[in-house]
């Protein structure tokens, strides 16, 4: 379907002066979906997400649950994260094709207004009917290969800016902005996505922390009974309500401290040999880990807290760790900075899948959407997960999409197949090579 009746914008080249036409109908620029909707059918995660979704409608539909689904997370996972993409999208030969449309003689696809009924019928009931689904599918996954030998929990939050009158927007005096404060909780050995949690702008980064982690380790255990559950949080997660219920229910955890004066205090030492050693040895750089036993006020018993002292050109540095591990405190603290991988898990979720494009005016709503972000995410790490098991070095997920699924190409239905014709200039085509014979794939 034509875009626009009218001519497009020319260009002075040479030899010959360029026109623009947005008039070739049957073409999509999304060539590599296919390998989404692969990952979509494999997961059944739009089909298992529209088992718990919201039906809003009475009576017969024109677009089923399923295909709803499926077509707002390929839009996201294309790049597409506005239900207002839809007024186009609509008519693209391979969307339609995905959704189970002919590409030629099918109809159109849902148009903006049934996607945004679609958000918009969302309650609270749904939502945490669908944020099992995601849990269930990480447990399936996770588990692909075994029993794991543990899980360990990445917990952190992050930022998504307000810009209207949305149900619990709020300001938050850290960030210095209206915003929602997301909590999300990662796979700390494989960055599976586990949960997507949608909290006011103003919720302390450990609210709800402790719901969401006994409904994971509850899921967990009873899939696997014994494996060892680990914890790993920032300092905004510093709560004894986290740690009472790590200790009761035999959950190890590693979560950074706030400093105050009687820690600072108690590193002083250490900090000491650490400027020491640097002196001694005339180097740039100095660090050492000790431990020691502390006990808050809040605190029924002393716990062990581990900590840095860091002397560097640009000054020093003393950071804690409070924990119910054992390990030496250098390795340790080693481990409980690789949770800074998770940061770019979610600059994954917010820059490739558009995680913080949450535009609803209800909250519901814009949960449902964070949730339908959240398995756009899993769409793109699935088909990155494949090419990784391929020997192909690991790539963002907004890489990804550009070498592999940004490719153009023209759609031809035949009487007895659907033939999709691609550039034979594209740079991505030995990842197409790699995914076509993936073993496993049927």
């Amino acid at each position: 379907m034509r875009q626009s009746a009218t001519a497009g914008p020319s260009f002075p080249t040479r030899p010959l002066p360029l026109d623009t036409r947005f008039d070739l109908e049957l073409l999509t620029s999304d060539g590599g979906l296919l390998w989404l909707l692969e990952a979509d059918q494999e997961l059944g995660l739009s089909a298992a997400l529209a088992g718990a979704a919201q039906e809003w409608r009475h009576g017969p539909v024109r677009h089923s649950l399923p295909n709803l689904l499926r077509q707002r997370l390929l839009q996201i996972a294309c790049g597409y994260p506005d239900q207002n993409d839809a007024a186009m999208l609509r008519h693209d030969p391979l969307f339609k094709l995905a959704c189970g449309q002919l590409p030629a003689s099918g109809r159109a696809l849902a148009s903006q207004p049934t996607l945004s009924r679609l958000d918009t019928a969302a309650d609270a009931a749904s939502c945490a009917a669908l944020a099992e689904v995601l849990l269930t599918v990480y447990l399936r996954e996770r588990g692909r290969l075994g029993e794991p030998t543990r899980i360990l929990l990445d917990f952190d939050s992050t930022a998504d800016p307000t810009h209207g009158q949305q149900e619990g927007s709020c300001y938050h005096g850290y960030y210095g902005q209206h915003m929602y404060h997301p909590l999300l909780v990662f796979d700390g050995d494989t960055n599976q996505l586990i949960s997507a949690r949608l909290r006011p702008g103003n919720a302390h980064a450990s609210w709800d922390a402790l719901a969401e982690l006994e409904r994971i380790v509850t899921a967990i255990r009873q899939c696997w009974p014994d494996v060892p559950i680990e914890l790993r949080a920032d300092g905004g997660f510093a709560v004894p309500a986290l740690y009472d219920y790590c200790e009761q229910h035999h959950i190890t955890y590693t979560i950074g401290l706030i400093s105050n004066a009687r820690l600072e205090w108690a590193a002083i030492p250490l900090l000491v040999a650490a400027q020491y050693q640097r002196d001694r040895l005339a180097v740039a750089h100095v660090r050492f880990v000790s431990a020691l036993r502390y006990q808050a006020e809040s605190w029924p018993q002393p716990r062990r807290v581990v900590y840095k002292a860091e002397v560097m050109a640009a000054g020093t540095n003393t950071r804690f760790v409070v924990t119910n591990r054992d390990d030496p405190a250098e390795a340790l603290y080693d481990a409980y900075v690789d949770r800074g991988e998770t940061e770019n898990w979610i600059k994954d979720l917010k820059r490739a899948c558009a995680a913080d494009r949450l535009s609803c005016h209800g909250f519901w709503a814009n949960q449902f959407r964070l949730l339908l972000h959240a398995a756009a995410y899993w769409l793109l790490d699935t088909v990155r997960r494949w090419l990784c098991a391929l020997h192909t070095p690991r790539m963002q997920l907004d890489t990804l999409r550009l070498r592999l699924v940004k490719i153009g190409g023209w759609v031809r239905e035949l009487t007895t197949r659907v033939r999709l014709h691609l550039a034979s200039s594209h740079p991505g085509q030995p990842l197409w090579e790699r995914l076509a014979t993936r073993p496993g794939r049927s």
